[in-house]
């Protein structure tokens, strides 16, 4: 059971900012492989369909340093990096009608519209709704218009819609997860991302069943979270792979079974699993490295008849995936997720109530903590380091 640690929150969700701009701090990427910079901006007011929040925490998630490192094709720059945060609602535009001022906010890059007509949130097979895609992937509000002006009233981008390293950020109103106002923002935000897309990669585009065999190659806050759920469906082994022995004790207290270090493995690391450790691969394997090589090696690691291999990580702009056709002929099924096959809108929410009665266990994944926005910096040096998790950093 989690209690609620959230302090008073002060901010003005009054006439005092409604329909006004607000000016603030904001860490902006202004070019690849640069660091942040501390800037004030100012954050104009939410639009029709759109919500304005102020940020609470922000978790750094690997997808903002891959943008920022230059590898994201749709990586625009000035920008506002982070998508991983817990919010509350400072005022809506017009029209909003499912969050007012005061509510708290998970923040989801995959956004759920709900309207009849999409027939991809109707749809039970799929959470892609791509109502604002197009916009989302040009760093704009649905409108075409960003909501971001520097200094010198230039224009910033936002990123993956929810532009998180920010004091103040707009979002679209079917971008907006509304959760239990006890749910502490600086826990909570870790279902924007990471947690929820590991954890849905088994549930809900694998299924795992009870007594499967798993495969998990790369142990980041993703990789665990596989972990995490696949011993949380019932699976009987579960083999956890990476190159840094020292993340093998919390894959263990997660779950795992077996833990391999894969340069110490003579020979591909796939035939290793399918023919050492087990005699025709294993039932499900995820890749949760971006590396396409590692991708590969997941796939053909899986049981021939019906192994399924989940890509979960990003690769880098222009990588592409191979393997032998003859893999896919005897069996195995290739997959992808994102955002876990959760509908953001619907299963946000009942993931942090999950979470609060006690039956999702979050706590392990944040190893680092800042304070202030303008330490975002340090939390990327502390992902960096390879022995975090997750940093959150609380403004």
């Amino acid at each position: 059971m989690i209690t609620n640690s959230n302090k008073k929150l002060k901010m003005s969700t009054n006439d005092n900012t409604t329909g006004k701009p607000i000016t603030c701090k904001a860490m902006v990427a202004r070019a690849a492989k640069q660091p942040l910079t501390v800037k004030t901006i100012t954050v104009a007011p939410p639009k029709a369909g759109e919500v304005r929040v102020k940020v609470i925490a922000n978790a750094l998630c690997h997808t903002d340093v891959y943008t920022l490192d230059g590898h994201d094709p749709e990586g625009l720059f000035p920008c506002i990096l982070g998508h991983e945060a817990g919010c509350v609602v400072e005022s809506v535009g017009d029209g909003v009608t499912s969050v007012a001022p005061g509510d708290h906010v998970i923040p989801c890059y995959t956004p759920q519209c709900c309207e009849v007509s999409c027939e991809f949130c109707m749809s039970p097979k799929t959470n892609l709704c791509p109502k604002i895609r197009g916009t989302q992937g040009r760093g704009v509000m649905p409108d075409g218009s960003v909501r971001f002006k520097d200094e010198e009233g230039k224009d910033i981008y936002h990123f993956m819609g929810c532009s998180t390293m920010s004091e103040y950020t707009v979002l679209a109103e079917i971008s907006c997860a509304k959760i239990a106002k006890e749910a502490p923002l600086e826990k909570m935000c870790l279902f924007g991302c990471g947690v929820s897309t590991g954890m849905g990669a088994v549930w809900n585009t694998c299924k795992v069943e009870v007594n499967s065999t798993v495969a998990v190659f790369g142990l980041g806050a993703v990789g665990l979270a596989v972990i995490q759920g696949a011993k949380m469906a019932g699976a009987g082994r579960i083999i956890a792979v990476d190159i840094n022995p020292s993340k093998f004790p919390c894959a263990t207290a997660l779950g795992a079974t077996d833990c391999v270090d894969s340069t110490k493995i003579s020979g591909p690391i796939q035939n290793y699993i399918a023919g050492t450790l087990t005699k025709w691969g294993v039932d499900y394997s995820f890749d949760c490295t971006g590396n396409v090589n590692v991708m590969r090696a997941a796939l053909e690691c899986a049981h021939r008849g019906w192994g399924t291999s989940c890509i979960i990580g990003v690769a880098a702009s222009g990588h592409e995936i191979s393997t032998r056709p003859f893999q896919l002929v005897t069996g195995r099924v290739w997959k992808g997720t994102a955002f876990g096959g959760f509908k953001s809108r619907r299963d946000v929410p009942l993931l942090v109530q999950k979470c609060m009665d006690g039956a999702i266990v979050i706590d392990h994944y944040i190893t680092h903590n800042f304070e202030g926005v303008d330490k975002t910096n340090d939390a990327i040096d502390a992902l960096h380091s390879g022995d975090c998790l997750r940093a959150v950093v609380k403004y």
